[in-house]
């Protein structure tokens, strides 16, 4: 694909079975995550085909795709959100752009997008799953802020873009190698990439081993840690220029962690957990989730 894909194609013999993870979602399958010892990434094996990976969506327990405020869950999901969105807000008008223009993959149900619009900001926005882009049009009330897909921008939006977000996302994506690239052709040389992902490092993820909810086999296929982005990123022109926690992703994902692991939520263990993680990560940077700010080298 590119001359940069050596870091993702090295020989299988550097790879090691990590852990094996239950789909609590949707499937109850078994799926093995595999280390690269010469990169620190982990993938989910086997990985679904591209034709087979929507199914694993398919459900209302999959709360980042729907408004829901049903469940405890679901309003503690809702609350972190919009704190969220209002940091994510700050971060990007911090930013030195040379206009205000931004592409957010995997937008989602549309709620970032809607502040940045009301804030000034030229939105686009790709979000593949249906239910999710049709909430977000609602709310956008222009469908032509929203593609389903990255390849509907490659040919009309080369670098066009001075900020791309990415929360919680590549960790999806079926081909990481290709992703990356993408990102490139339609970033502004002097644009900024934030991407957000979680860290399999944190403390909450070796407290709570297989049960860790940020593995979210096999909707999460790549598992990163502070390395192994590193080491990705730069091997594509990429440099991190900043790297910022997220706080609150170590309660949330540890109520589910709990939940996964017991049957129960344990909101009072969930938090005693995360707050404990969090602490940790004071010392070793090593937070449940990390936001990456990244510039090209060029």
């Amino acid at each position: 694909m590119t001359e940069h894909s050596e870091i993702l194609t090295k020989d299988k013999s550097t790879l090691q079975p990590f852990l094996e993870c239950i789909d609590h979602t949707v499937s109850r399958e078994t799926f093995t995550l595999m280390l690269d010892n010469s990169t620190g990434l982990l993938t989910t094996t086997p990985k679904p085909k591209d034709e087979n990976l929507s199914k694993y969506y398919e459900s209302t327990d999959y709360i980042s795709h729907t408004d829901s405020k049903k469940s405890f869950l679901d309003k503690i999901y809702q609350l972190v959100k919009n704190y969220s969105i209002k940091q994510k807000l700050k971060l990007i008008n911090a930013l030195d752009s040379e206009t205000k223009s931004i592409l957010d993959i995997g937008c989602g149900t549309g709620d970032f997008l809607e502040v940045c619009k009301k804030t000034g900001w030229d939105i686009k926005g790709i979000e593949p799953n249906d239910k999710a882009r049709n909430l977000a049009l609602k709310k956008l009330k222009d469908k032509d802020f929203l593609v389903n897909n990255i390849n509907c921008l490659l040919e009309s939006n080369h670098r066009s873009y001075d900020v791309i977000t990415m929360w919680h996302v590549l960790e999806h994506v079926p081909d990481l190698e290709e992703q990356i690239v993408y990102l490139k052709k339609l970033l502004k040389k002097t644009g900024t990439l934030i991407i957000a992902v979680p860290n399999y490092k944190s403390h909450d993820a070796e407290h709570y081993g297989k049960y860790w909810a940020a593995y979210d086999v096999p909707r999460h296929l790549w598992h990163f840690s502070r390395k192994s982005l590193s080491l990705i990123f730069t091997e594509f022109g990429f440099k991190i220029v900043k790297t910022l926690p997220m706080i609150f992703d170590a309660y949330y994902v540890s109520l589910l962690s709990e939940k996964y692991r017991s049957g129960k939520s344990n909101p009072v263990q969930a938090f005693i957990r995360g707050f404990i993680s969090n602490a940790k990560a004071k010392r070793t940077k090593e937070y449940s989730s990390l936001i990456y700010i990244l510039k090209t080298d060029e």
